[in-house]
């Protein structure tokens, strides 16, 4: 009887932990519903503060081994080594591969190797992992745009244009394309 008593209890443990999981990924997800609704009205000098606020919480894994990860890999990005941010990126894809943001990071240390179809592999997963990701969005619109698939980044552009209609440098970075377009085509 005390055998059953204790898988009873190893399985109520198990049950609780995956509600608790599943309650923290709710609330996650729920939160950045709220941040991109918050996005689709913030005025233009609102927009930068709602981001911070969008990546905070897209940063956050689950789990404290991989976020160190992810937070030494944007550390070394900001010191400008992308070969140590994309050790670190790796292994946080590695143990994480649904991680959306550690997908997004590793492709910005690829891209700055010169490295672009890993790059564009990571942005691809990061945005079927998490299509909102404005950080992946915007990083595929600018390799489209060097790569002079102009159509392309503009659609892009006008995503995140659809996503926060008072940013300055989506409207700009439309206004670059649309000149483009209109140069290649005459």
């Amino acid at each position: 009887m005390s055998v059953f008593f204790v898988h009873l209890k190893h399985a109520v443990t198990a049950v609780c932990l995956c509600f608790a999981v599943a309650g923290a990924v709710s609330a996650q997800e729920g939160r950045a519903a709220f941040l991109l609704e918050e996005l689709r009205t913030a005025e233009a000098d609102q927009i930068a503060g709602i981001l911070e606020s969008l990546d905070a919480l897209w940063m956050q894994s689950g789990s404290p081994a991989i976020d160190l990860l992810l937070r030494r890999g944007e550390d070394a990005l900001a010191e400008g080594a992308a070969e140590v941010a994309l050790e670190h990126l790796t292994a946080a894809v590695d143990h994480a591969p649904e991680f959306a943001a550690a997908r997004e990071a590793r492709a910005r240390a690829h891209y700055r190797l010169d490295q672009i179809g890993p790059a564009l592999e990571d942005i691809r997963a990061a945005l079927a992992l998490n299509p909102d990701h404005i950080g992946a969005i915007r990083g595929l619109a600018l390799i489209l745009e060097e790569l002079e698939r102009f159509e392309d980044a503009l659609a892009l552009q006008h995503r995140l244009l659809d996503m926060m209609p008072a940013a300055e440098d989506v409207m700009a970075a439309i206004g670059r394309l649309e000149t483009q377009l209109r140069g290649r085509d005459a």
